[in-house]
């Protein structure tokens, strides 16, 4: 069974003592110490030393509470700026995939907040439109059309968030059943049966896992479909104008 959140008593403030700015800090203080998924009003305010009714009279519900953090991680944590330039644009879009994957790895709160949550706040639903709208307008100076610049930064930008997020319930699931992370780590390969299976095994590589071997294969596929379009664009467009 697993173990129920709890959080240390501290002495009561006393009413009107607490502000939205010590609401927030004090959830991100629980939320490392319980998970996100944890983290309730009532444990906060036990873990501030206040009556839950001073929570709700900033916060009307946890969502509400959940968008002020996500909003606070989006201003304090790092996150990586989608930068493409035109002129190597295979080396620096990779390397903002590298960057961002990381960022998000680094930091399981942020990552529960902004990529596993069903609902995101309205700052975290902007984020970064401007900076993706150069991204993509870029990858169109390299030799995409709009329409393919557009796919291309959405398959890796679904490809890094699927990447984290698989990695984070890898790690709760580990956390919360102390055994297997998914399915694939109690799979078993016969030598006979599946001597391919076995022998890749062996060498480190596992299926469906989000670790860095599978991360990069995925990426290199993706750039590589890029530069293939690139490639036929302009050499249609040579055609065009023999």
């Amino acid at each position: 069974m697993a173990k129920q959140a709890t959080a240390p008593k501290r002495q009561r403030r006393e009413r009107g003592s607490i502000n939205p700015n010590d609401i927030i800090e004090g959830a991100f203080d629980l939320a490392e110490q319980v998970g996100i998924d944890n983290l309730s009003m009532p444990l906060l305010g036990k873990h501030l030393g206040v009556g839950v009714t001073s929570i709700y009279w900033y916060f009307r519900k946890k969502n509400d509470l959940l968008n002020a953090m996500t909003d606070r991680a989006l201003r304090e944590f790092a996150v990586a700026t989608p930068y493409v330039d035109a002129a190597d644009w295979r080396r620096t879009l990779g390397n903002h995939a590298r960057d961002m994957r990381k960022s998000f790895l680094s930091n399981p709160i942020l990552s529960d907040l902004v990529l596993i949550r069903s609902a995101l706040s309205p700052r975290a639903a902007q984020l970064g439109v401007q900076e993706v709208e150069l991204a993509v307008e870029n990858l169109v100076q390299a030799g995409l059309t709009a329409e393919q610049a557009f796919d291309a930064y959405s398959a890796v930008s679904l490809h890094v968030r699927g990447s984290v997020v698989l990695q984070r319930l890898y790690e709760k699931n580990r956390a919360a059943n102390n055994g297997p992370g998914d399915f694939e780590e109690t799979m078993v390969y016969d030598a006979e049966a599946a001597p391919l299976l076995a022998q890749v095994s062996r060498e480190g590589h596992r299926i469906g896992a989000a670790d860095d071997t599978n991360f990069e294969y995925g990426l290199t596929c993706i750039l590589d479909n890029v530069e293939r379009q690139i490639a036929e664009g302009k050499k249609a467009g040579k055609s065009r104008k023999g």
